[in-house]
């Protein structure tokens, strides 16, 4: 068992990390209370750690192959629980979205060299379980955080969601300086800071504009602003990356239609499959009046469901085309979600989430364990860490990307609800309802209209969740017919016990 201590003390990190994507969601209705949040605010407590996470993968790949991957995944654990520390121990709201970007500066060090050290501590057969335990880890994580945190939530308090990870934390460095192997780095190349530096304001302009569009609309002089920021952005690191010696990321690898495909899969799954979840949750506790445990325990059917299919899909679809197990996957969680506009209706609780999300969850357990494996086959074997740290980029970015969509979705058709039941100041109303404030809103209602309001606020929250879901599922929806369509079928090879089948190469 011994040899497999380097396997533990990998997925030990990469859980941690991606379960604080979600793991957030049931908490936001009582971080709401304690810090006097905002609609906007409570977005950027998602929103902040998965785009630092995002933007940062492929800039810190670069510096791991540089100075080493275990010394920049040691580091990346120690950086990611002094930020949780200072997470759990935020008075405010600023403090707490400050914290938690450089928490998710940590996590990009730890994410991004994961395929590094596995690759080093195991060879042929163990590399390829290595990675198929792996997969099944990083799929269930997100599905399991929002459960984790209602237990925690409940149980203790919002804050040991963050608190949980340090010493979690010190297990991890422990191990990472006694099993895991050694390793120098080399000093050919240098660090991309300009094209890291473009990529982030092209992400985060972006991301901002979508939640200002929120408020201020899409015709907003600030939100085309940014917009224009994004899209400059974009071109400017499109060409440091033509023009650099050592790219954090080859454009080249853009031509591949295989590699676009699964590409497009990556940047839209999470969104199709976890966005909503912050509303959900924040319904689920401000309106149906479920506990933060109970909201977290609704989400257990896609949790379950995650972890079968996953096991079921390593063990028997092992060496099967990734094009169909990736593109069924994504048609499954469109339909899950489209399944969850069908069932919720004015009058609904909770149970009415439970089928979509089971079919959700089957659709996560087929894609996550196969998207990396898949893009490092597509491409030639000594850019296979590059793309797979490109599709990890690409899944944190559609996730934050996806909270900032379907939040305008949701607080658009929200706000049109409640002017249609002629409720006074509809908008803010409306992103009250969003961040978890109905009982705010009821408070200050007069108690002569106070019913007809509170009638007004369930319709709106459940239009809001239809409106986005529906968004969900198109991502979905679009997302599998990409990969079936673009994503070529892999002709069979013959493989020697020193080559796992994740680095054979899908044939252009």
């Amino acid at each position: 068992m011994r040899k497999w201590w380097p396997l533990v003390t990998v997925c030990l990190g990469t859980f941690m990390l991606l379960i604080d994507v979600t793991i957030v969601n049931v908490a936001l209705p009582p971080m709401a209370v304690d810090l006097h949040t905002s609609f906007t605010a409570l977005q950027w407590v998602v929103d902040g750690y998965a785009l630092s996470l995002a933007v940062l993968l492929l800039g810190a790949g670069a510096l791991g192959d540089l100075y080493g991957h275990r010394r920049l995944y040691a580091g990346g654990l120690v950086v990611f629980a002094l930020a949780s520390l200072a997470c759990g121990l935020a008075t405010d709201g600023g403090t707490l979205i400050a914290a938690r970007v450089v928490q998710g500066v940590g996590a990009a060090a730890m994410f991004t060299t994961t395929f590094a050290l596995l690759n080093s501590a195991y060879q042929g057969r163990e590399r390829g379980i290595a990675y198929g335990v792996w997969g099944g880890v990083s799929g269930a994580a997100a599905a399991v955080g929002p459960v984790l945190g209602g237990v925690l939530t409940e149980w203790l308090d919002w804050r040991w969601i963050f608190f949980v990870n340090l010493p979690i934390s010190v297990v991890a460095v422990v191990a990472t300086l006694v099993v895991l192997r050694a390793d120098p780095g080399h000093r050919r190349g240098r660090f991309d800071l300009a094209g890291t530096i473009t990529f982030t304001v092209a992400a985060t302009a972006l991301t901002l504009a979508v939640i200002r569009a929120n408020t201020e609309g899409w015709t907003a002089f600030a939100t085309w602003g940014l917009l224009l920021l994004s899209a400059a952005g974009l071109v400017a690191f499109a060409f440091v990356e033509r023009r650099s010696a050592h790219p954090m990321l080859d454009l080249k690898l853009l031509r591949n239609r295989s590699f676009g495909g699964i590409l497009i899969g990556a940047l839209l799954v999470n969104m199709a499959a976890f966005a909503a979840f912050t509303y959900t949750s924040i319904w689920l506790q401000s309106l149906v009046g479920l506990s933060p445990l109970k909201a977290g325990l609704v989400g257990l059917p896609m949790s379950v469901l995650s972890v079968i299919v996953s096991g079921i899909a390593g063990a028997r679809l092992h060496g099967r085309s990734p094009r169909v197990i990736i593109g069924a996957g994504l048609l499954l969680i469109g339909a899950g979600s489209a399944l969850t506009v069908l069932l919720l209706g004015p009058g609904s609780s909770w149970p009415a989430l439970l089928a979509g999300y089971a079919v959700i969850g089957a659709g996560v357990g087929l894609v996550m364990p196969t998207l990396a494996e898949a893009a490092m086959a597509a491409v030639p074997r000594e850019r296979g860490g590059m793309a797979a740290g490109a599709v990890n980029t690409a899944r944190q970015l559609g996730f934050a990307i996806g909270i900032a969509v379907l939040g305008t979705a949701f607080a658009g058709r929200a706000r049109a609800h409640l002017t249609e039941a002629g409720v006074p100041n509809a908008a803010d109303a409306a992103h009250g309802l969003a961040g978890g404030q109905a009982a705010r809103i009821l408070a200050a209602t007069p108690e002569a209209v106070r019913g007809t309001v509170d009638t007004a606020l369930r319709g709106a929250a459940v239009a809001g969740l239809d409106a986005a879901f529906l968004v969900a599922a198109a991502a979905g929806v679009v997302a599998g017919i990409a990969v079936l369509l673009l994503v070529r079928p892999a002709r069979a090879e013959p493989r020697s016990d020193d080559r796992p089948a994740q680095e054979a190469v899908l044939h252009q």
